[in-house]
């Protein structure tokens, strides 16, 4: 078997992109597919993190930073455009980024709103328009990042409703590209450790918790299916955890 760092296997290995790559569930994610032989891009709107992230990745050439907004059109479009022609093509497109805001719509701020709601439900979106045809090209896979929240109603949650918003999001993106050979897979994790929480006046309540590298892991798995196979929606919870 080659090894990954070779010149000729990384020339001919995968490549996906991942938003919000620079720590939790997409951190993880970008390690989990450099070791299983990925070239990986990743983007996030912090480039100290951007660069830390790289540097604790080790992994030369084979992983791109890509500074910019998830929410914006011009950052995603020339994310997916430098992706493609630093590699040469783009097999995955991994839409992670999102976050949640405190309250509920009766008691949280609508300013926090704004932000979360063009990350959350926006920012998959354009991700997918930008990348459709590279992906068309190599009949490759999206892979959206929802939320057991997208599943399940907890009142005046509006962090669930942008879910929501995401789980439509792939099906009908799933109908849209399922004849041009391009995958579509929602994975929606329930309660996961990683800095989300760290946004909650709370933090974490107490209960049963995935890791990001069980997320990440799952991520991997789903990019990894034979081609013809289209795995669509993954829920996947910590044993223990009820809703």
């Amino acid at each position: 078997m080659s090894n990954p760092s070779d010149g000729t296997h990384t020339q001919s290995s995968p490549v996906t992109l991942v938003t919000g790559g620079t720590s939790g569930i997409g951190e993880a994610a970008v390690r989990g597919l450099l070791a299983a032989g990925h070239r990986v891009a990743l983007t996030g709107r912090n480039e100290k993190k951007l660069a830390a992230a790289v540097e604790r990745f080790d992994a030369g050439d084979r992983v791109l930073a890509l500074p910019g907004d998830a929410s914006d059109w011009d950052a995603v479009r020339t994310a997916v455009e430098e992706t493609a022609a630093t590699f040469g093509r783009l097999d995955n497109a991994v839409a992670n980024a999102g976050f949640s805001t405190a309250g509920t719509v009766e008691s949280g701020d609508p300013a926090e709103w704004h932000d979360m709601v063009l990350t959350n439900v926006l920012g998959p979106s354009l991700l997918i328009k930008a990348s459709l045809p590279a992906l068309r090209a190599t009949r490759g896979r999206i892979v959206l990042v929802g939320s057991v929240a997208g599943f399940k109603n907890t009142p005046g949650n509006l962090y669930s409703a942008t879910k929501w918003a995401v789980t439509a999001l792939a099906e009908n993106t799933r109908m849209l590209v399922t004849k041009d050979g391009i995958g579509v897979t929602l994975i929606a994790p329930g309660r996961v450790l990683t800095p989300f929480w760290d946004d909650r006046p709370d933090g974490a309540s107490a209960g049963p918790m995935l890791t990001s590298e069980h997320i990440g892991d799952t991520i991997v798995w789903a990019v990894s299916q034979p081609e013809g196979v289209d795995v669509n929606t993954v829920v996947v919870r910590p044993q223990g955890q009820a809703n």
